[in-house]
């Protein structure tokens, strides 16, 4: 049996990856990345590594460091060829996450991975992830762009991000202070954020809904792909302005497993279900997928997408400062002390 005569000349194009393409992209994301930069960034895209100055006045500086993806969620955005709102979910689901431990965000770090790059999304995602920079005030200064042929299917690609911040170690949030009589304040989601995707989809191909349907003034298809709040800058107020015992972001496990990572194991949290209205995203996934309170608690935020532990006497005057920075929040319960082995979140009138 006779081989195929191979070509005279193989070139990387030819195995599927384009490296002209990624010029061409590092190029068009490069005023995009500077319009994030902060006076501690050295250099500028396109060097093998990125380089930031700690910022000054820090006695005994503390470098928090998260990184998380947008998971399922990126399914909705080929489905619906969307790609301007998916990068700031990336860089909320980090950038949150530092936050709850008192950190402010620094600097932030992505990785995109494709089968084949197109140019003009890659720049629509990385727009995005821009945006989530300067919403959290954090900045972009590098990342990593994979073309890997075979390895995705058409026209699909994954993320990942990665973000560094800075605390005072004396202001480190870790829980250890709460106390029965703290009072728990919520502050309101903007939809499911990035978490319980896998089922929503399976609510949607299972019910064969129609993402371009109206839901509540919106295409169904927007109210999903609403992406995730970014609680930095009023949080980072808050804590220059009052004590904050314990901070929780509220992702993947809900309400139900996120606030004991904060909690010292001789409380429990006690929230009235009743003291802030359940958006109707999630009744409504409740009721077509048959989900339980339990785990609808368990899987979503349900309303909730960060909570903040007081002093019950700084409730008040926390509040109105969330609120001043355009937050919405609410007083949802208050700690108390822990009977034997009970669950350390506990939600009344369901």
């Amino acid at each position: 049996m006779s081989q195929p005569t191979p070509p005279s000349s193989l070139s990387y194009r030819d195995a599927g990856v384009d490296i002209d393409a990624g010029d061409r992209l590092v190029q068009a994301i490069k005023p995009l990345a500077r319009r994030t930069f902060r006076p501690e960034v050295l250099g500028g895209i396109g060097g093998f590594g990125a380089m930031f100055s700690l910022p000054p006045g820090y006695r005994e500086p503390v470098l928090v460091s998260g990184t998380d993806g947008v998971g399922t969620k990126l399914k909705l955005a080929f489905q619906l060829n969307r790609h301007d709102t998916v990068g700031i979910d990336l860089v909320a689901m980090s950038v949150n996450d530092i936050l709850v431990q008192g950190a402010e965000p620094l600097f932030f770090l992505d990785y995109f991975a494709c089968g084949k790059l197109d140019v003009e999304v890659a720049a629509q995602v990385v727009a995005g992830i821009a945006a989530g920079c300067e919403q959290a005030g954090c900045a972009l200064i590098g990342g990593e762009t994979a073309e890997m042929p075979g390895m995705y299917a058409p026209g699909e690609y994954d993320l990942a991000g990665f973000a560094v911040g800075i605390v005072e170690r004396s202001r480190l949030i870790d829980g250890r202070r709460i106390r029965p009589g703290d009072v728990v304040l919520g502050l309101a989601s903007s939809g499911a954020h990035s978490n319980g995707y896998s089922l929503i989809r399976r609510i949607v191909e299972l019910h064969q809904l129609d993402l371009s349907a109206d839901f509540d003034g919106r295409s169904l298809g927007e109210v999903l792909l609403t992406p995730t709040r970014i609680y930095v800058k009023p949080v980072l107020a808050l804590l220059n302005a009052l004590p904050v015992k314990g901070l929780a972001h509220i992702t993947g496990g809900g309400l139900l497993e996120n606030i004991p990572r904060i909690l010292p194991e001789q409380v429990v949290a006690v929230l009235e279900g009743g003291c802030w209205p359940m958006p109707r995203l999630f009744t409504w996934l409740k009721a077509l997928g048959g989900i339980t309170d339990q785990e609808l608690y368990r899987v979503f935020n349900c309303g909730i997408g960060l909570v903040a532990v007081v002093e019950a006497t700084d409730a008040q005057a926390a509040m109105e400062l969330l609120e001043q920075a355009g937050e919405t929040v609410w007083r949802i319960g208050e700690i108390r002390q822990r009977c034997g082995a009970e669950p350390q979140v506990q939600i009344h009138r369901l």
